[in-house]
């Protein structure tokens, strides 16, 4: 499998824009800049796409490890934070909060570890991962 998206640019790189467009179209010519990456500008920017790849790969992966423990969540919500730091992304925090009929708070916490060490994009990452998890 393989998926893709393209990235163009015309420009300076503060005084011009850009777009992107995923294979989807989910993304179709979005925005971006300077001003939307390190300011408030709109539209998108890569770390903010960073952090949607990060929860949302991490919230499949806690439900088919909670499936697999024979749970079904009546709902799981994770918020990711990208950390861009002197021209580095430093850390991806997750914030996940989980409603799952019947699991403990042990086997909830041992699901959300397995989770963030073990999606795909944690695994792609090379910074420092952390998280709070709290099961309602």
């Amino acid at each position: 499998m393989k998926r893709n998206a393209t990235a163009v640019w015309n420009g300076t790189g503060k005084e011009g824009t850009g777009h992107l467009t995923t294979q989807s179209t989910t993304l179709n010519k979005t925005q971006y800049s300077y001003t939307s990456r390190f300011e408030d500008g709109i539209g998108t920017n890569p770390e903010e796409l960073l952090a949607a790849a990060h929860a949302g790969c991490f919230t499949m992966k806690l439900t088919f490890i909670l499936n697999a423990a024979g749970f079904t969540p009546d709902e799981i919500e994770t918020k990711c934070d990208i950390t861009l730091q002197d021209g580095s992304i430093t850390e991806s925090h997750l914030n996940i909060k989980g409603s799952v009929p019947g699991v403990s708070q042990q086997q909830f916490d041992a699901a959300v570890l397995d989770a963030k060490e073990n999606c795909l994009i944690s695994k792609l990452y090379n910074t420092h991962i952390t998280h709070e998890a709290v099961l309602l």
